[in-house]
């Protein structure tokens, strides 16, 4: 008895099982990386209207995180330096570079210097410098190696997975207090990071309410 369709069309059905689930773990894996902050975020480094570099202030110059960046101990934010911190250097130090034209007209109108923000959180997101940074959580943890950065980029996803990894097992991120703006800091000892956060009972929290408004 003769049949409507060839033998090969028995095959279709699974044939298209197998190229519509490849194509669906292909979509997947192609929103799971292009979307994620891996892909979007990291590597952001825009351009700031003074070419000012870390690497050689904080890096050369070792001029301490904290100088300018006055709120990362007691606030929620690190705060970005007002003019008068620049112009404390630079009234003297090449006062009449064409580079910090921007500084000067904002020393002398008044209008601050419109940097631009490079690591920020969504509005949703309630995140304390103060609080990571009494804990020991060292500056190069989340913003990389500033200190050898000519222009400032984004190191780390800042992605809520990434956050609560570090939340769950905080004892590779914890070094003393004093150091955390030591960028090139050692752990003293194999186990530093346990003796520290068993010391100082940090037990970093984990539920919804601790982070989001």
């Amino acid at each position: 008895m003769s049949t409507v369709f060839p033998r090969w069309v028995n095959r279709l059905p699974f044939l298209m099982i197998f190229i519509g689930g490849g194509g669906l773990f292909g979509v997947v894996g192609f929103v799971w990386y292009y979307f994620s902050p891996w892909y979007t975020d990291v590597g952001y480094a825009p351009r700031q209207p003074v070419p000012y570099s870390h690497k050689l202030h904080a890096g050369t110059l070792g001029i301490d995180c904290r100088y300018c960046h006055t709120g990362v101990e007691v606030g929620q934010h690190a705060t970005i330096p007002p003019t008068q911190t620049c112009m404390n250097c630079h009234t003297m130090i090449r006062p009449e570079s064409p580079r910090l034209l921007p500084v000067r007209e904002s020393f002398a109108t008044g209008e601050p210097v419109e940097w631009l923000r490079v690591h920020k959180l969504p509005d949703y997101v309630r995140f304390s410098h103060q609080a990571h940074v009494q804990a020991g959580v060292g500056c190069v943890e989340c913003h990389g190696r500033v200190d050898q950065m000519e222009v400032v980029r984004q190191t780390k996803p800042l992605s809520m997975g990434w956050c609560l990894d570090c939340h769950r097992a905080p004892e590779a991120a914890l070094r003393p207090p004093e150091m955390v703006t030591v960028m090139d800091y050692v752990a003293t000892a194999p186990d530093e990071g346990a003796r520290l956060r068993a010391a100082g009972q940090i037990e970093p929290p984990t539920h919804c309410s601790a982070c989001h408004y």
